[in-house]
């Protein structure tokens, strides 16, 4: 069998660098607020190109803990908008329920599977107050253009990164290109805690101290308490495990590279659409579509091929947003109907890679 994600394969790469991470955080007997997450924040700071990095218990948090820093100060209040790509995973948008915010949901481009830009002006209201962009399946969603649309109508620009650790757009890595950012370390993102963990990215001195209060019980001291906080901290062995991880990101993003381009140039079955974006990806997810994706799961299954589904159901038909399921995105509906993803990761070799594209190419089922 090829797994989606070989998760062991992935990690035995290091595994005595990761057992000797492990081992001096159990020698320095200090298990939160330490040394190595106050390292690891540093490093993924300069990665990512940002002033400012928080580590957090996970990427909703990440991102929960941005919308509640800025109604802290004062730049959003409960029933503000935050528009949101239809398509993302829910946790773009519980974060944003979260805080008594109101998700506009805007179809994404059939083209990029990104947030269709020219959708988000006609979705602005009074109300308005942010936009959330969300690198989905690992591809670079922001654009000029969404800058311009943020500056002009003085939007604040948060990026959902929880996909696309590494991610390019020009010089710039996402996670730097708006106001702040949500990172997740899942086990199975391209940077991977063995364990949750997440961060936040910004420029903000004030957000990030907000943010870092808010995740240690509301306190920038102890027992005094500034908010009214959670418990959301990463502690010292992800920490520890991420700073190590993080040196091969770039390398192991660049095989992730390697193993969709052969899909990409290979893939040639014309029932199943393959995506080339223009834009940069680092692969989280390798997503292919198909009208009969159910059959086609089904015949890669049988001959050895573990996939997955991102996502079955989309946000709004959900029984927890049940108020939108009535609505009508058949765009995102569309993406969430056909959407298969295949393995793509970088302790993957070129032969079984192969073997995919001959079993695609090989798929007749109607």
């Amino acid at each position: 069998m090829i797994k989606y994600l070989d998760l062991k394969r992935i990690n035995d790469q290091h595994d005595a660098e990761l057992r000797e991470a492990i081992g001096r955080v159990l020698d320095s007997g200090w298990y939160l607020k330490g040394e190595a997450t106050r390292l690891f924040e540093s490093h993924y700071a300069a990665f990512i190109g940002s002033r400012y990095c928080v580590g957090c218990g996970n990427g909703l948090d990440a991102l929960t803990l941005i919308f509640r820093a800025y109604i802290e100060m004062g730049v959003m209040q409960e029933g503000d908008e935050v528009i949101v790509p239809a398509n993302t995973y829910i946790a773009s948008i519980l974060a944003i329920t979260a805080n008594g915010l109101t998700p506009v949901l805007v179809e994404p481009s059939l083209e990029t599977f990104q947030i269709d830009e020219a959708k988000i002006e006609r979705a602005i209201t009074p109300r308005t107050r942010a936009l959330l962009i969300v690198h989905l399946y690992g591809i670079c969603a922001y654009t000029e253009h969404i800058g311009d649309i943020c500056k002009r109508h003085g939007l604040k620009l948060i990026e959902d990164n929880a996909q696309a650790h590494g991610c390019r757009f020009g010089a710039h890595t996402t996670g730097s290109l708006g106001d702040a950012a949500g990172h997740s370390f899942y086990p199975g993102k391209n940077l991977g805690a063995l364990g949750d963990a997440g961060a936040v990215t910004t420029d903000d001195a004030q957000l990030a101290d907000i943010v870092r209060a808010l995740g240690n019980y509301g306190s920038f001291q102890k027992y005094v308490h500034d908010y009214q906080g959670r418990n959301s901290r990463m502690d010292e062995i992800q920490a520890a495990l991420l700073d190590v991880k993080l040196k091969y990101l770039v390398q192991d993003n660049a095989r992730r590279k390697e193993i969709a381009s052969i899909y990409i140039n290979k893939v040639k079955n014309p029932l199943i659409r393959i995506p080339m974006p223009e834009r940069d990806s680092v692969w989280h997810i390798f997503p292919v579509f198909c009208d009969k994706r159910d059959a086609l799961q089904s015949y890669l299954h049988e001959h050895g091929v573990e996939t997955q589904i991102h996502y079955p159901t989309p946000p709004h038909r959900q029984k927890c947003y049940a108020e939108w399921n009535a609505c009508s995105l058949p765009i995102t509906e569309q993406i969430h109907s056909q959407e298969l993803s295949i393995p793509c990761h970088q302790a993957m070799t070129n032969e079984e890679a192969e073997k995919v594209v001959c079993l695609f190419n090989a798929f007749t089922r109607l």
